[in-house]
């Protein structure tokens, strides 16, 4: 098969705000998105109607270019985008003409048959970071990847595909950030000069057009807030989902659920979430429920609200073939499973045995699963969990000719599970009325975030896991995905007692914190490893509580900017080369001020990268100098973590559940340093979308290194915060520390003197 390489512009027009450029073999646009975004759509047959799963925005009508002979140069605020005529290349500067990222000048965009490739240059120290759920180290270059959304049973760190797409990376070089998104559906791939020699990076497609968007933002965090401008962004979950999550494949029973749930409360284990994995269904039929274990589903999720508990139950896309089986009954009836071409119904084998799939790519089929969840939701369920997504089949691929809408597998496969989550949040948002459903999904591809949680499958109960689970955590969240999590103590095999709790203290500081196993594993609940174990087990569950006002504030502020809770340090401190160090790679920062440096449990010391400035030891206040490696303790009860100087952390008293008022005191933690920092608190009721019309309580607390006061602004939003009284704890500030008097919590400015 020969290679086609885009030759010479050979007409150049400008038509509703979109430049147009024809070469012999396809048609080249160019669209300004914003001053930061620009998007290059490289097809042989442009369609009318102009798709993405993933962005939700629309390009600007016009930009300025200027043609010569040989260039055009196009124009916005920050950018220069050269596109050179003979032959087609396109080449990204600054606006102030320093160069961000170029076509490789012998090859560009290229075709073998279907198959579309763009070859671009790699500069000498150029990292990268990104796409999402992928093995490998923080720093991409040298490595290849592919996208084909997999259920990926057993994986290891070095295994590729995952279960999710998010085809966009940022590349790093000569001080200067970009980014780059390949919005194409179909099976991808991406080579950071791993095949090349180092001479040149590549990505394409199986089919489709070649359609990116480049982004020019200086700053790893400016181009994630661009990005997720672009693609949206999550919106606020429901505070229950923050707290503790204890999952099982499978509790058995209504009663084996109950029991769990007394268990926690009666060892005063703080939690808010219980899960029914596949086996509460009736022969793993979705949307029913098993009679004999489970009878009386509404009874039994009374009783577990009374406890403080929400159900969260899974769901699967495999409609199980029966006649009188509601779900069945109806696709068929309305024509609403994937197809072969004739039309003769897709079938599958997965857990109820054979299947078919519903075609989520269809409006109607969207609302036709969504309104299903009212056999769910009814009986109280407020978390739906969707798994088997990618979508798995047992032991085959689904056939390339399977058909969803107009489009065949190999187009959607990618989107899949993103458009079933869709579905799954847009039914039952709409069936729970103003309460925010709890939505958690497998499978996935850019722009989820507007609907879903996500974890990361299938993991081992090792050490190795541990570290990688963070890794796949921090990297999804460049790609905008905030609301993450791992199999706490991994899914498959049997962690140690010290591997559990050193995940368990991990957990502490991951967005979404699920405990959850594998059927015929040892059972994983926080009290089968012991008393000693269980202690420290429960102490760090309950640290977890204590911070839930600083986490849910950092959920605030992805919404609003995109930037991650769970950030790899190469946003903040991007050309930093001891972040890439493979020794340190897995660290991040927790929100704004919370630095967290994974350690395995074997190790009871460990060598910590403090980036510049000055970090506490949190828990001992002992402060470090950063921009150094430094030696500490890491003993089983003390993970090591720090804490920014100048950090501002909002936090409450113990509680058991997130429901629980506490002692109605917000206890606002501030670490001395030299430098001025402020943080936005944020709160609402936690479980409505009266946010959205101002029923939130939101201030900026603001430290003054100089003067030693800390400034809360007067309140913004109509909502009245569940703490009346606030206390300032202070950290590094000599003798001052607790101030003992409680402050009124007014709406108005507050200054407090130290």
């Amino acid at each position: 098969m020969n290679a086609e390489i885009i030759g010479n512009v050979q007409g150049v027009k400008q038509q509703d705000g979109v430049l147009i450029l024809k070469t012999a073999e396809a048609e080249a646009r160019v669209y300004s998105y914003s001053p930061t975004i620009i998007r290059v759509n490289i097809s042989k047959q442009h369609l009318e109607r102009d798709e993405s799963f993933a962005v939700i925005r629309q390009p600007v009508t016009g930009f300025d270019f200027d043609e010569s002979s040989a260039y055009i140069d196009v124009f916005t605020p920050a950018l220069k985008l050269r596109i050179q005529k003979s032959p087609l290349r396109f080449n990204f500067f600054t606006n102030t003409g320093m160069p961000l990222s170029a076509d490789d000048e012998r090859y560009g965009t290229t075709w073998q048959g279907e198959r579309v490739i763009t070859y671009r240059k790699i500069y000498a120290d150029e990292k990268f970071i990104g796409l999402g759920e992928k093995a490998g180290d923080l720093n991409r270059r040298g490595t290849s990847y592919t996208n084909w959304n997999t259920d990926a049973v057993d994986y290891t760190p070095k295994t590729d595909p995952l279960y999710k797409t998010f085809p966009f990376f940022i590349g790093l070089h000569s001080g200067l950030t970009y980014g780059l998104f390949f919005d194409n559906t179909h099976k991808s791939y991406f080579d950071f000069g791993a095949s090349t020699d180092e001479q040149m990076s590549w990505f394409g497609a199986d089919g489709g057009d070649m359609n990116y968007y480049f982004f020019g933002a200086q700053g790893v965090a400016q181009i994630i807030e661009d990005y997720t401008w672009l693609t949206g962004r999550m919106e606020m979950p429901p505070l229950w989902s923050l707290g503790y999550q204890q999952c099982r494949w499978s509790y058995m029973s209504s009663d084996e659920v109950l029991k769990i749930a007394k268990t926690f409360r009666d060892k005063q284990i703080p939690a808010d979430v219980i899960y029914c994995d596949i086996d509460y269904m009736d022969n793993f039929k979705i949307f029913t429920w098993n009679k004999e274990t489970f009878p009386e589903p509404k009874k039994m999720i009374d009783e577990l609200k009374q406890l403080g508990f929400k159900l969260v139950t899974i769901v699967d896309p495999g409609i199980k073939i029966e006649n009188g089986y509601k779900q069945y009954d109806e696709g068929l009836d309305k024509g609403y499973f994937a197809t072969y071409p004739d039309g003769e119904n897709y079938t599958g084998y997965v857990w109820p045995g054979r299947c078919h799939f519903p075609d989520f790519f269809r409006e109607e089929v969207r609302e036709w699963w969504g309104s299903a969840f009212t056999a769910l939701a009814e009986p109280g369920v407020d978390g739906f969990w969707n798994d088997m997504n990618e979508p798995a089949v047992w032991n085959q691929n689904i056939p390339w000719m399977v058909k969803f809408g107009d489009k065949y597998m190999p187009e959607v496969r990618n989107a899949y599970g993103m458009q079933m989550a869709r579905a799954t949040y847009e039914g039952t948002r709409e069936i729970l009325g103003n309460k925010r459903p709890f939505v958690l999904t497998r499978a996935a591809y850019a722009g989820t975030q507007r609907y879903s949680a996500i974890w990361t499958g299938d993991n081992t109960g090792t050490d190795e896991h541990l570290l990688f689970g963070q890794r796949l955590v921090n990297s999804l969240g460049i790609t905008g995905m905030s609301f993450t999590g791992v199999d706490i103590g991994g899914f498959s095999g049997n962690p140690t007692p010290e591997l559990m709790v050193r995940w368990n203290s991990l957990g502490t500081y991951t967005p979404m914190f699920r405990n959850h196993a594998i059927q015929g594993s040892k059972m994983r609940e926080p009290w089968e490893w012991g008393e000693e174990y269980e202690q420290i087990i429960k102490k760090d569950i309950e640290q977890r509580y204590k911070l839930l006002p600083y986490i849910y504030s950092g959920f605030y502020q992805s919404t609003q900017t995109g930037l991650p809770l769970s950030r790899t340090l190469a946003i903040e401190h991007a050309f930093d080369d001891s972040v890439y160090d493979i020794r340190f790679q897995n660290q991040f920062m927790f929100g704004n001020s919370i630095l967290v440096a994974p350690v395995v449990s074997t190790e009871l010391t460990a060598d910590v990268y403090l980036p510049e400035g000055s970090w506490y030891r949190f828990g001992s206040d002992k402060i470090y100098e950063g921009g150094q490696v430094i030696h500490v303790p890491s003993p089983l009860t003390d993970l090591p973590v720090f804490i920014k100087a100048g950090g501002i952390i909002p936090m409450q008293s113990g509680v058991q559940n997130t429901s629980e008022q506490g002692d109605g005191i917000l206890y606002i933690h501030v670490w001395n340093g030299a430098e001025p920092n402020s943080f936005v608190y944020y709160e609402d009721d936690g479980t409505s979308y009266d946010y959205e019309q101002g029923v939130y309580y939101k201030r900026l607390i603001s430290f003054d290194p100089v003067k030693i006061v800390l400034r809360l602004s007067p309140v913004q939003g109509v909502f009245k915060s569940r703490f009346e009284q606030l206390r300032i704890v202070l950290h590094g500030f000599g003798e001052k520390g607790l101030k003992d008097e409680l402050i009124e919590n007014t709406t108005e400015e507050i200054v407090i003197e130290f």
